[in-house]
């Protein structure tokens, strides 16, 4: 590894780290000095299954570069198996200073035809899951007064998707636990931010093509490797990262974004108050003008990848 690695000595945990995006990060972080947990289950796409095999191979990828890396096949969606995911790397390396929230599964279904459990399983794991690694190495953050949080948050919960109720809220929840670990850490020196990747993985190998719209779409998003999510992860977990904090980026190719939090954009006043037959006659036509489309992600990003 050169002297100059921007990791060195860094332990950091990528969760779903077996394939696409998560093992992207994990391969580039131990390039850049970064000893690795490498944690993930093995199950599908919609989490099914457990396989330790995805890990393994990861991890001895790692390894066969130089790197370190140990294997964690324990699930983030319960509090338990979530602690001894850290605590494989306090085990291994004795210290963590970044955890990558990455893992995730999909069950795709309109709102109106999904059902409980679908809910609870993507739920259970991309905002429980983030919430349970997140407090898990929150007392080691406190406790050496330094650290960093990279969570993967997505377009269809920024702005919106067909048929991905559980997912959008889902990833915008996580987008809300991050801006709040970051303000209750900052005294400690932690940081915590969000990237939503655009980038062809198994999460979304499941986008319908059924139609020519759909199916250049998709062509489009092929274009968009799992790699180029990596630069701004492995920044965002070191020091030169640091005056980034609480905010929420999005890589498209070679493009990086910001992306914009709710705030105030219009406003009405009334001084009597307002009752609910004003509210409908000055209120909402005054702010008609600045409602937000029921765009989709690919509405927003409509240009071809760059």
């Amino acid at each position: 590894m050169s002297k100059l690695s921007m990791l060195k000595d860094k332990v950091v945990v990528v969760t779903g780290a077996g394939g696409g995006i998560g093992r992207e990060i994990a391969l580039a972080m131990a390039r850049e000095g970064a000893r690795l947990v490498v944690n993930d289950i093995g199950a599908s796409v919609s989490g099914e299954g457990i396989d330790d095999g995805p890990a393994q191979a990861v991890a001895n990828e790692i390894r066969a570069a130089g790197g370190e890396a140990v294997v964690s096949t324990d699930s983030v969606s319960q509090a338990q198996s979530a602690q001894r995911i850290i605590t494989a790397a306090m085990d291994a390396f004795g210290r963590i200073d970044c955890v990558v929230n990455n893992a995730g599964i999909l069950r795709d279904r309109f709102f109106h035809k999904m059902g409980e459990d679908e809910w609870d399983a993507v739920i259970k794991v991309h905002l429980y899951g983030a919430y349970h690694v997140s407090r898990a190495a929150a007392p080691h953050f406190k406790a050496q007064e330094s650290g960093s949080y990279i969570h993967m948050t997505s377009a269809s919960g920024l702005i919106g998707n067909f048929g991905q109720a559980n997912y959008s809220a889902a990833k915008l929840g996580v987008v809300a636990l991050s801006k709040s670990i970051a303000l209750d850490m900052l005294k400690f020196n932690v940081r915590s931010n969000c990237i939503a990747p655009f980038a062809w993985s198994r999460m979304i190998g499941a986008i319908p093509t059924d139609t020519p719209e759909e199916q250049a779409r998709v062509d489009r998003i092929k274009q968009m490797t799992p790699a180029k999510i990596t630069p701004l992860a492995v920044c965002l977990a070191s020091d030169a990262g640091r005056d980034a904090n609480g905010q929420i980026f999005a890589v498209r190719n070679n493009e990086i974004f910001l992306i914009s939090q709710p705030r105030p954009v219009r406003s009405v006043h009334r001084s009597e108050g307002w009752s609910p037959q004003s509210v409908a006659r000055h209120a909402l036509p005054a702010l008609k003008a600045s409602f937000f489309s029921l765009d989709r992600s690919g509405d927003v990003f409509s240009w071809d990848p760059i």
